[in-house]
């Protein structure tokens, strides 16, 4: 096996997750708040353990919201409806420890409005990804580690497999030839049940109805290993098992470890964080690139400091794919783009309740309308600016 050829390993988790409920929770808050005022500062953490939810941060905001309430629909939503899973949302206790955003940080931030001068609310470096692997431009192993995470939850909830609980974990193991994916070579798949189901059953339904209904016949052989509840057994789960917090699946949120990350979480966070909108704005440049055809993989990074709206730095890397060099591709895009916290924040529209939903499943790769930085509106332009010809028009059926 040639350096070239190799296996890429991706993990997901289902929305019962301990560390996804906090996630949900925290991104369900983050909306309840936008949804009156859209200038809020919102930084809001969640901890959940067994009969327990705990909401920390820091928030300013002219809202009236019943913090309680938002935490109970979306434990509700996710599933955990039976006290004897060792959390449910009806017993479960909700304490709320909640403070103002700090005046040193808000002053990089000015008033209450998008000026155009808005500095960057806190330091750091982000990263945005795309590539050819899957039609949504995502690596091949995160986009279907989070499909078969999906499905966990569907099959649950609308009775098909009526003996699975909310907690659960997928993951999938691609194989490679020269940095292209050909099949899947393992798919992992852990789901909590019921403790009155027998592991046989279990495996098998999750094999027919979750493993086979979601991922393409193509990409599965005759040598593709099925890992299944390898304990044999996975009935305590959730955060009665396992204590969730916020913001500890960075890499199930983006891109499944492919590419690079710079260590800061999404969820809670309001749009003035640079951690938050400008992955997200990364990820937009990526995927432009990438469907522009001037890279079959696209990696952009920009760094910020507190306070100052321009970047300090902007970085693009096509790892060989280009189809001009990559410092010719940056002044392009850097001439397309703006990476300034409010011009990103206007160009997303990203003052709007829709984050909740981005919390599981991925930010990225999807098609929800709601998910701006998911748009390929830059395409033409981009490959204007690099003296590309327009790409044809898709065929129509007469």
């Amino acid at each position: 096996m040639s350096i070239s050829d190799f296996l890429f390993t991706s993990e997901s988790v289902t929305e019962g997750h301990p560390d996804k409920v906090a996630d949900q929770i925290s991104d369900a808050i983050l909306d309840a708040i936008l949804a009156q005022d859209k200038f809020a500062r919102v930084a809001c953490e969640t901890l959940v353990t067994t009969g327990l939810a705990l909401i920390a941060g820091e928030i300013t905001t002219s809202a009236r919201v019943d913090y309680p309430d938002v935490v109970r629909q979306t434990i509700k939503e996710i599933g955990y409806c039976d006290s004897s899973m060792g959390f449910d949302w009806e017993t479960c206790a909700v304490l709320v420890s909640l403070d103002r955003q700090s005046p040193d940080i808000a002053i990089g931030i000015e008033g209450r409005g998008l000026s155009p001068e808005q500095g960057a609310g806190d330091q750091g470096l982000m990263f945005g990804y795309a590539s050819t692997s899957t039609e949504n431009y995502m690596p091949m192993p995160i986009w279907y580690a989070h499909r078969l995470a999906e499905r966990l939850a569907k099959v649950r909830k609308d009775g098909t497999l009526p003996f699975l609980r909310p907690d659960g974990k997928t993951q999938v193991t691609v194989r490679y030839e020269d940095y292209t994916p050909k099949d899947i070579h393992t798919i992992v798949i852990a789901a909590q049940h019921n403790p009155d189901v027998k592991y046989n059953d279990l495996k098998e339904a999750i094999i027919e109805e979750v493993i086979k209904k979601t991922i393409p016949p193509h990409l599965l052989t005759k040598d593709t290993k099925y890992l299944v509840n390898t304990t044999g057994r996975f009935v305590e789960g959730g955060p009665k098992a396992d204590c969730g917090m916020t913001g500890r699946k960075i890499i199930v949120d983006t891109y499944g470890g492919r590419g690079y990350h710079g260590g800061g979480a999404f969820s809670g966070k309001d749009p003035t964080k640079v951690d938050r909108t400008t992955s997200y704005m990364l990820r937009h440049v990526a995927k432009n690139v990438v469907a522009a055809g001037l890279a079959r993989r696209c990696e952009v990074q920009v760094a910020y400091s507190i306070g100052l709206p321009d970047p300090l730095s902007i970085m693009v890397y096509t790892y060989g794919t280009g189809v001009l060099p990559d410092e010719k591709l940056l002044e392009i895009i850097k001439a397309t783009f703006s990476f300034k916290p409010a011009a990103m924040i206007a160009y997303l529209d990203m003052q709007r309740p829709i984050f909740k939903k981005t919390a599981v499943y991925g930010h990225f790769g999807r098609t929800d309308p709601d998910f701006t930085w998911e748009y390929l509106n830059k395409v033409e332009e981009l490959r204007d600016r690099a003296g590309l010809r327009p790409l044809p028009a898709p065929a129509t059926s007469s």
